[in-house]
């Protein structure tokens, strides 16, 4: 599992798996502890934020989780924090 299972996942995506999907399997089996599954909406938008080159665009985390304090994180933040990597929509496409 790891990287090479999120870049798998990140594949399938459009195809036989949306995006949501793919997020869930990531975070929930990707990671230990498992990531909440409430955590699928904000990483969505972080990846939105990220094709779209918006790199510290707040992402709403209230109710979810806190990022240094606050109720909104960086887009990049839960990008490295959630290993979304993958999900980024590249040049090279």
């Amino acid at each position: 599992m790891g990287s090479t299972y999120a870049a798998g996942l990140a594949d399938e995506v459009g195809g036989l798996i949306d995006l949501e999907t793919a997020l869930h399997i990531h975070l929930r089996s990707n990671h230990y502890p498992p990531v909440p599954t409430a955590m699928i909406e904000p990483c969505v938008a972080a990846i939105d934020a990220a094709n779209n080159d918006d790199w510290d665009r707040h992402i709403d985390l209230t109710g979810i989780a806190q990022w240094r304090g606050e109720d909104y994180a960086p887009a990049w933040a839960i990008i490295e924090g959630h290993h979304l990597e993958s999900f980024i929509d590249s040049e090279e496409d």
